[in-house]
């Protein structure tokens, strides 16, 4: 039940202490190493920006939400009442949150076997796919990929993203995160989901490390 609570219930309702976006954060690196994991397994021969680029593809926030929609939890997401007129059970920023916090959970309640078996359900599907239309190849880097591949080649270790604050109404709310560099540089990110805050981040640290 946690992991489909939306913030929005818990503001509204005096009754509701806890909701899903501690389980989300964890979602996420749970759904990265079982994704990254599953990667590395059917593409042998793959390079790091090649497995990077195509996890990229298959974790965005469209693509999550698709799979939330394809598990139903579109309808099971608990919503408080703004959030629900805004639509918010058809935006794929809270969707594809929904999805890493159910991952999670499954995580919390049966360890990482459990969630990967989960994962590789759901995403091994589309592996072949990605491997036979070859657009992973083809389409631009998004910059936190850029942003890896090119600290990685500098510095040998990757950048470190750390949640600061949201704040805003909860169907337009903004997420405030800081990207630590391996030499000690910090960028600040700011958007609409954490992801994008992520992102706005990376491109800041690679407008930095390419002047």
């Amino acid at each position: 039940m946690l992991a489909l609570t939306h913030s929005s219930l818990a503001n509204e309702c005096p009754r509701i202490t806890e909701h899903n976006e501690r389980l989300e954060f964890l979602g996420d690196a749970v759904l990265e190493l079982a994704l990254s994991t599953l990667l590395f397994r059917f593409f042998p021969k793959a390079r790091e920006g090649e497995l990077t680029a195509m996890r990229s593809k298959l974790v965005n926030a469209a693509a999550l939400a698709t799979k939330a929609r394809d598990l139903g939890l579109d309808a099971l997401v608990l919503l408080g009442r703004g959030e629900e007129l805004q639509g918010g059970r058809e935006r794929d920023s809270v969707l594809s949150d929904v999805f890493e916090a159910v991952l999670a959970a499954v995580y919390v309640d049966g360890g990482f076997a459990s969630a990967f078996a989960v994962a590789k359900g759901i995403f091994e599907p589309h592996l072949a796919r990605l491997q036979d239309d070859g657009t992973h190849r083809d389409k631009p880097k998004d910059n936190k990929t850029r942003l890896q591949e090119k600290t990685l080649q500098l510095f040998k270790e990757r950048p470190i993203y750390q949640r600061k604050a949201s704040h805003g109404p909860d169907h337009a709310r903004t997420f405030e995160v800081t990207l630590f560099l391996p030499d000690g540089r910090e960028f600040p990110g700011s958007g609409t989901s954490m992801k994008r805050a992520e992102q706005d981040a990376a491109r800041r640290a690679l407008e930095a490390l390419t002047v």
